[in-house]
């Protein structure tokens, strides 16, 4: 085995890289290394990586065909998991074309990449977010999403899209796995758990969305990484029981597959907060403010695909995954 961790200085890409490489699994990680949040941070992110001697790191962004070509054709991976991508709901309001180009093109470069060498399992980043103006909860992989309410949320549904085409054309077995909420340890400083930390310490309000009626499956690295690591040992296979008249979006007669990977436990963003300043030993002062556009109030994910496939299901309470984020924040920022 040998894997490909596009996005590897990102929040996700570097917890799982280094958790295959105590697996013993080979790893190449790319990224662009952009500056849509601080660089050094991924720079620190790669220097925990880069001492393992089965792990090799290049900077490269996915629109840069020619280059991915070239690794991909003297590194012969068996495994690619395509983390990289413009992320964020709130950017993609004031930059959509950052997301065509890194979530869309750059999306195509990697399946036409895995297509021409053989790849024999393409796991890529699809997001919660792609359930849109579905209300029915806990979400399900067998509903419908073709209502996203965000130009990231479409980017990642038409992921999902792009690689069921190459799975029907090629054979490329490929599986999509919903994030979500996904937080902890080496997180992403545009995300709430860093955001509140911060101000709190600060003595800062924090902008507390939809007035605080908002509710998350928050769900803990650690857990996303397995799970990651889980479904990448199984390749999808086409589903036989999949029906042209009656269509399984989750699944086809190809070797496609999504995922939610979640908690399975829908938090109150009020109860998230008052476990942070538990945490913290700091009251947070809150700037209540409407619901934001591309905003949705609620995500829940149903895992039972996930479970029944793999045997795992994510637990981590959110009470023990902030312990050890505001550990390492601390720790992190040489805070006392």
């Amino acid at each position: 085995m040998k894997f490909l961790v596009t996005g590897a200085a990102g929040f996700i890409g570097f917890h799982l890289s280094r958790d295959l490489l105590a697996r013993g699994i080979p790893v190449v990680g790319i990224d662009n290394l952009n500056d849509y949040y601080s660089v050094e941070l991924k720079k620190d992110r790669l220097s925990q990586l880069k001492p393992h001697t089965n792990f090799s790191f290049h900077q490269i962004d996915l629109t840069d065909l020619s280059a991915l070509e070239e690794l991909f054709a003297r590194e012969s991976f068996t495994h690619v998991v395509n983390l990289a991508a413009q992320a964020g709901v709130r950017y993609s309001l004031e930059n959509p074309m950052a997301y065509v180009q890194s979530n869309i093109t750059g999306f195509t470069h990697i399946l036409e990449c895995c297509r021409h060498n053989k790849i024999k399992h393409l796991i890529f980043a699809s997001s919660s977010s792609v359930y849109g103006l579905n209300t029915r909860m806990p979400f399900s992989v067998h509903d419908n999403v073709d209502h996203p309410i965000s130009l990231y949320a479409a980017s990642k549904k038409s992921n999902e899209l792009m690689a069921h085409t190459y799975a029907y054309l090629y054979g490329l077995p490929c599986t999509g796995l919903r994030f979500f909420t996904v937080y902890g340890p080496w997180g992403r400083p545009d995300m709430a758990l860093f955001l509140f930390t911060k101000a709190m310490l600060e003595g800062r309000p924090i902008d507390v969305y939809n007035n605080g009626n908002m509710r998350r499956d928050f769900t803990y690295i650690d857990d996303i990484v397995k799970g990651v690591y889980l479904v990448s040992k199984t390749p999808p296979s086409p589903d036989p029981n999949w029906r042209s008249s009656d269509p399984d979006p989750s699944s086809g007669p190809t070797p496609y597959k999504i995922y939610n990977i979640g908690n399975n436990n829908s938090v109150s963003l009020m109860r998230f907060i008052q476990c942070l300043e538990t945490e913290l030993g700091v009251s947070a002062r809150k700037n209540y403010l409407p619901l934001q556009p591309g905003d949705v109030p609620e995500t829940y994910a149903d895992v039972d695909d996930l479970i029944r496939d793999t045997g795992y299901k994510p637990g981590t309470p959110v009470e023990e995954g902030i312990a050890a984020f505001v550990k390492w924040y601390r720790e992190y920022h040489k805070l006392n």
